[in-house]
C-alpha cells in the first residue's frame, strides 16, 4: 500500500513568542522547530506500522522552504522511505492543502494522514481540505486505524464517547492521541536518513486565500494570592469580587 504523511513543523514547546513587521509576522529568528507532535507521533508512526505489516512505502509531503529540510530529515530518520518537499509558502490552509492535493492525486496513494492539528496555529483545516479537494472521504481526530485488505475501521472522537466507522481506501485521516506511540530515531535511522530520496518540486498556481491581520500575546497571568486556608471569607470574597465566578 502506498501511504502519504503530511509533515509540518513547529516551534520548539520552550520557544519565546515574538511577533515582527508591526506584529504580522511570526519573529522566527533563532527558534528552534520540531515536527508537528500530531504529525510525527500519530500520524507517521502509524502509517509506519501498517507498512511494516502490510508492506508498501510511506512518503512524506511538506510545504515550505528549504529551511525545513531539518525536519523533513527527522521524519525520514524515524522510517519514511522518502520525502517531498513543495517549495512554497506555508502561510495560508487552503493554499497548503492545494499543493499537498495536486501531488497526492498524481501518486495514487491509499491513505493520505495528516495530524489532527499544528499546534502552534490549531487550524484543523488542512485534512479536510485536501479531501475536498481530491473528492475523497475524510475521517478526522481518529484514535485508531485497521486495515482489512482496503477496509478501515478507525475509531474517532466524539463529544462523551467514541465512533466507530468503516470505509474503503482510498480516504484522508487526521491522527490524535491514541493513533500511535511516539517513535525515537536511532542512529543506523538517522545515518540513513541523510541519503534517503528528498525530491523538491516547485508549486503549481494557486492564490491564497487569507492574510493573517495581526498577532497579539494573551494577557500576562497576574500574580497569585494565597488565601489562609482558616480564612474562607476571604476567599468568597476574592472570587466574588475580582474573579467574579460565582
Amino acid at each position: 500500500m502506498k501511504f502519504l504523511v503530511c509533515i509540518s513543523k513547529a516551534p520548539d514547546t520552550t520557544t519565546k513568542i515574538e511577533f515582527a513587521d508591526n506584529n504580522t509576522k511570526f519573529n522566527e529568528a533563532g527558534v528552534q522547530y520540531i515536527v508537528n507532535p500530531y504529525d510525527e507521533w500519530y500520524a507517521l508512526v502509524r502509517a509506519l506500522e501498517l507498512k511494516e505489516t502490510l508492506g508498501g512505502t510511506v512518503t512524506t509531503i511538506t510545504v515550505g522552504g528549504a529551511d525545513d529540510e531539518p525536519v523533513i530529515r527527522k521524519a525520514l530518520a524515524i522510517g519514511a522511505d522518502d520525502a517531498v518537499r513543495i517549495n512554497g509558502s506555508a502561510n495560508d490552509a487552503y493554499a497548503i492543502a492545494f499543493q499537498i492535493a495536486d501531488y497526492a492525486k498524481k501518486g495514487e496513494f491509499d491513505i493520505v494522514f495528516t495530524g489532527k492539528e499544528t499546534i502552534n496555529y490549531n487550524g484543523s483545516q488542512v485534512g479536510g481540505m485536501i479531501a475536498e479537494l481530491m473528492n475523497l472521504p475524510y475521517i478526522s481526530l481518529a484514535t485508531k486505524l485497521e486495515l482489512a485488505g482496503n477496509t478501515a475501521t478507525i475509531h474517532k472522537e466524539m463529544t462523551g464517547g467514541v465512533e466507530v466507522v468503516s470505509l474503503n481506501t482510498p480516504f484522508v485521516i487526521s491522527a490524535a492521541k491514541g493513533m500511535a506511540e511516539q517513535r525515537i530515531p536511532n542512529m543506523r535511522g538517522i545515518m540513513a536518513a541523510r541519503t534517503k530520496p528528498l525530491q523538491v518540486i516547485e508549486p503549481v498556481a494557486c492564490d491564497e486565500l487569507v492574510t493573517f491581520v495581526s498577532y497579539e500575546l494573551p494577557k500576562a497571568k497576574s500574580a497569585c494570592k494565597i488565601i489562609s486556608a482558616d480564612n474562607m471569607a476571604e476567599l468568597v470574597n476574592l472570587l466574588h469580587t475580582e474573579a467574579k465566578v460565582i
